[in-house]
């Protein structure tokens, strides 16, 4: 029995998905399984989007990470949501937010059906006070506030290749994970399937109990040596280019975004995203509706400067993703998994949720690893098929009508059957916890609920709130006025505080 253990794990690729998927895993079975690194010195890292989810602060905890060190390291900065500007008349003053706090109480009621009923404010600001903090570019904590701890939710913008490099010194020096650089030559697999050996072009040959697959789109363990089915998703999602370019700030006094800014263009969109030393931007967008040059024009026109091929870096985005997850001895993560557009920054939270899932069911015994195998690919598909829904949600809700694209967008037989049902129940009764299967969906329902009623959706009056239901509601959103009252008066302003924690720190817990 002792044989059939899991001893050794070979992780392939580096980036924020490898070194990440080291941490979280090496972070519990650091001294009892062997877990090593290889990545090639000559792999650049992709960086699209430079966003991250809330989970991520929960993340680092765990890996023993001091907060204070990973602002100062990473160019990091404080994400408190996404403002989408223009994605639904196209009009300058078009604009609503979906912020990570959720609504008032949202686990204990229900607050869309009162704000159906009784208010013509922005849903996200009657029922949240996120929305206010980040129009006055507030930050979500003060300094006296310890690491991890603040008075709304948030997540992170950074500088994504500065993140490799601090998880990968991390890693190294205090999770007892083993770093190896060589490029891959060949994946070696056995007649039965499972991956033996990887070998790199000095000759070496690296073996493991189990492999896991970061080596981005070119999926070298799963997809290529595995040959594993890649999901095309194109029919859907029609983004399939990025080009971004970083941004100096226009003087030291220069706001800093707590927020990802979306705006809208005529075939996709452009992200604009605050860290402490620069701005990070790129315009995706759907190359069956626009060309390159028209979209460099457009890019450049957003920026105020025109702009060459020489100062953008120029992505394809290959939409899907591999039909099995984890086969055999090997699991992919991150984008050898699969990619979609960056909109709602997916791409780092679903490598959390995979290495965690990794590191909480690692076989006790090689035996049962069909049984884990089977459930990650069950989990993992429901996720990348929700992801889908969540985001074709955005363009499906748009009244635009200025280009081909959003009238593509629109059209029922690009829309999921799946999402179609969901807003055919929607038209009747608002997003809730009751419509949603899993305990950790990646969007959960107050997501929905943000984006339907910030693009203008309209749920029908269904059965009438009973007198203590009116009476609850009204409360929760006369205290959210109050919260937000307080908070513009007690939180700080964001470059401010991002400034402090640079120079003092911030509180250990």
């Amino acid at each position: 029995m002792t044989d059939n253990k899991i001893n050794s794990i070979l992780i392939v690729g580096g980036g924020s998905a490898g070194w990440l998927t080291a941490g979280i895993i090496a972070s519990r079975h650091g001294q009892n399984v062997k877990i090593n690194l290889l990545e090639s010195s000559s792999v650049p890292t992709i960086g699209v989007g430079e966003g991250t989810w809330p989970t991520m602060k929960t993340t680092l905890q765990a890996m023993g990470i001091s907060e204070t060190e990973f602002f100062r390291c990473c160019d990091v900065s404080f994400k408190q949501g996404a403002k989408f500007c223009q994605w639904v008349t196209g009009e300058k003053d078009d604009f609503y937010y979906h912020p990570l706090t959720l609504p008032k109480d949202f686990l204990d009621i229900n607050l869309a059906p009162y704000w159906l009923e009784n208010s013509s404010k922005s849903f996200s600001n009657s029922v949240s006070f996120q929305e206010a903090i980040c129009e006055q570019n507030l930050a979500p904590k003060t300094l006296l506030m310890p690491e991890y701890v603040a008075a709304a939710n948030y997540a992170y913008h950074l500088d994504a290749g500065k993140l490799t490099e601090f998880l990968s010194a991390h890693c190294q020096q205090k999770l007892n994970v083993n770093h190896i650089i060589g490029t891959v030559d060949e994946v070696l697999v056995s007649g039965q399937g499972d991956i033996s050996g990887v070998k790199t072009d000095d000759g070496q040959v690296y073996h493991a109990d189990l492999y896991i697959d970061c080596t981005g789109m070119s999926s070298l363990l799963l997809g290529q040596a595995l040959k594993t089915e890649f999901v095309d998703k194109s029919d859907v999602l029609f983004i399939d280019r990025a080009i971004a370019t970083q941004v100096p700030y226009e003087s030291e006094d220069s706001p800093i975004l707590p927020y990802t800014l979306s705006t809208a263009q005529a075939a996709g969109w452009i992200w604009d995203i605050g860290l402490t030393s620069r701005r990070g931007t790129g315009h995706v967008y759907s190359s069956r509706h626009m060309s390159d040059e028209q979209a460099l024009n457009i890019f450049s026109k957003y920026l105020g400067k025109p702009l060459k091929e020489t100062d953008i870096k120029d992505i394809k985005i290959p939409c899907g993703h591999r039909k099995e997850f984890w086969k055999n001895n090997c699991v992919a993560v991150g984008m050898a998994a699969g990619f979609l557009e960056p909109l709602e920054a997916s791409a780092l939270v679903l490598v959390e949720l995979s290495a965690n899932y990794i590191r909480d069911q690692l076989p006790e015994n090689k035996a049962v690893m069909p049984i884990i195998a089977k459930r990650f690919n069950q989990l993992n598909t429901h996720r990348w098929n929700s992801i889908v829904d969540f985001l074709k949600l955005h363009y499906v809700l748009s009244k635009r009508t200025d280009s081909q694209f959003w009238l593509d967008n629109r059209d029922p037989a690009t829309i999921p059957d799946s999402l179609q049902e969901l807003l055919q129940l929607w038209q009747y009764q608002s997003p809730y916890t009751h419509d949603f299967f899993y305990k950790e969906e990646v969007f959960p329902a107050a997501s929905y609920q943000y984006v339907l009623y910030g693009m203008g959706f309209m749920t029908e009056a269904g059965l009438s709130l009973s007198a203590m239901q009116k009476t609850a509601s009204a409360r929760r959103m006369n205290e959210n006025k109050a919260i937000i009252k307080k908070a513009l008066h007690s939180l700080p302003d964001n470059r401010s505080l991002l400034a402090k924690i640079k120079e003092y720190g911030m509180k250990a817990i």
